[in-house]
């Protein structure tokens, strides 16, 4: 996996005095412990679409096929490395389930992933933050390798032990997990008297609730992908966010459907 993958643009203007020609982003292959890994990290499976942005010589993207039978797209914008991924994914036996391509990571359509993963650094991963939150599906797993993303915070982070010392990073690599959250935002209402008023930042919330314009107290309320888990002293609910709706389940209280409220 390339630690960077740099538009040439800006590589070339952030090099004082290069000379003419083409500047390569060092190729920095991720440890075999690592790349194991994060795709465990990620739950991948064989219904998994796992998109590897600054993929180098596949090996995340061809370990994903290989071991969890996912489909799989590798980016680097380094044409070399991306017909010696091919090659490696033929002699691997899973060039059917993957595909590399030259292209900037800024710029690849993530929307089909359901696995992203990424060994960015953190300029880069500011770039393609908005892009992942608004084109990746409630659920989707992005796992990151040394480098967190700024400004969302991780739902879990784990240290690699490796083998042998990998550059820059000693005897042990950091991976970041993220998982996208559903837009829960906003009020909530639904038959019985149920309100709910959520706030959100990424995959945290607050939650309001009330019955009958009673309020409620709320001792937990967590988001992960599509599931919401709400509750308190005298209510537990369970249930999926959808666009307009959340659909769940009351602890002995049976069903719950909450829309949206004008």
């Amino acid at each position: 996996m390339r630690i960077a993958a740099l538009p040439a643009g800006l590589l070339l203007a952030s090099l004082a005095g290069a000379q003419e020609g083409r500047i390569d982003v060092p190729f920095i292959p991720t440890p075999p412990e690592v790349v194991a890994a994060m795709l465990e990290f990620a739950r991948t499976g064989p219904q998994d679409f796992v998109i590897d942005l600054g993929s180098g010589d596949g090996r995340i993207v061809i370990h994903a096929a290989k071991a969890h039978g996912a489909r799989g797209l590798g980016v680097d914008i380094d044409a070399d490395l991306v017909a010696r991924a091919t090659e490696n994914a033929a002699r691997a036996g899973v060039a059917q389930r993957v595909r590399f391509v030259v292209e900037d990571a800024l710029r690849t359509d993530l929307s089909e992933a359901t696995v992203v993963t990424t060994y960015l650094l953190p300029f880069l991963l500011d770039g393609l933050e908005p892009r992942m939150l608004a084109q990746l599906r409630p659920g989707a797993r992005i796992v990151t390798h040394r480098f967190p993303l700024t400004y969302w915070p991780h739902d879990e982070v784990r240290t690699v032990p490796l083998s042998r010392p990998h550059p820059s990073q000693g005897d042990s690599s950091r991976i970041y997990l993220y998982v996208v959250p559903a837009q829960a935002r906003g009020a909530w209402r639904a038959e019985g008297g149920w309100q709910l008023r959520v706030q959100q930042n990424f995959q945290k919330i607050d939650v309001e609730a009330s019955l009958g314009g009673r309020p409620l107290a709320v001792r937990a309320a967590r988001l992960s992908g599509e599931r919401i888990e709400v509750s308190g002293p005298e209510f537990s609910f369970a249930g999926r966010v959808t666009p307009e709706r959340i659909e769940g389940e009351l602890a002995a209280g049976g069903p719950l459907v909450f829309t949206r409220a004008p």
